[in-house]
């Protein structure tokens, strides 16, 4: 009888029991935390999940699904060149209004579809840091050469996080490689402007959804604020038409 692995649950257990017993309930700072976390898990499954997480799931799927392996695999494998791949990668999230979390499933549409770790893990890294949006606000609220230098420096360590992970996981990359030139490519049918298309659509979806409340109440922002769900409805539908079509 192994008696470490019989006392584990035992103490698992001791553990639960005592966390239950000692659980400082009624103290003002302890139930305000507890509250203030299910507040902010609430606001994140309402405002982030919905809005930003689910239209990412749909991107990457659409990488998956409508994105040519080939084109994949020539930009961004693991037998593309180098000079190419890692700054195509560490630019491409500029077009994107994504965040950290945001980011993942992009990274693992890329990933799945041939793009190899090194340039797809520079995508991750840069995605966050030097989309358009993030570019200018960090610009215009700290100035211009602290925008310049954010946008320089994430798609600088970015390649640097990239070559890094393709050097520590080199011998499974080999071998997924490998793996993927032993299983025929299949032909993209799908027209390449129907794919832009969609692709274009659920950016919009992505951008507009999450499009916060201007300042003043005048102006250019304050009208696409006050229109943002129908403009977000009208993608929705023209992007159920693509997919018809």
């Amino acid at each position: 009888m192994d008696l470490k692995e019989e006392y584990k649950p035992l103490i698992i257990m001791v553990a639960l029991f005592l966390t239950a017993f000692f659980l400082p309930l009624g103290l003002g700072r302890f139930d305000a935390s507890i509250l203030e976390a299910l507040h902010l898990v609430k606001w994140y499954a309402r405002e982030h999940v919905l809005l930003c997480l689910v239209p990412a799931f749909f991107i990457a799927g659409a990488i998956s699904v409508f994105v040519s392996q080939g084109s994949v695999m020539k930009y961004l494998g693991a037998r593309a060149k180098r000079v190419v791949a890692y700054p195509v990668a560490a630019v491409s999230g500029s077009v994107l209004a994504v965040c950290s979390c945001t980011i993942l499933p992009l990274f693992a549409g890329i990933h799945k579809r041939g793009a190899g770790l090194g340039p797809a893990s520079t995508f991750l890294y840069s995605g966050p840091a030097i989309n358009v949006l993030a570019i200018i606000l960090t610009a215009r609220v700290l100035g211009v050469e602290i925008g310049i230098a954010r946008a320089v420096g994430a798609i600088a360590f970015s390649v640097v996080i990239g070559i890094l992970m393709e050097f520590i996981f080199r011998k499974e990359e080999k071998q997924r490689t490998e793996n993927a030139a032993a299983v025929p490519m299949a032909g993209d049918e799908r027209p390449l402007r129907q794919t832009a298309v969609y692709f274009a659509l659920m950016v919009f979806i992505l951008i507009f959804a999450n499009w916060g409340k201007p300042q003043g109440d005048a102006g250019l922002w304050s009208v696409i604020y006050s229109s943002k769900w129908l403009i977000t409805a009208g993608s929705a539908l023209l992007l159920g038409i693509v997919l018809v079509l």
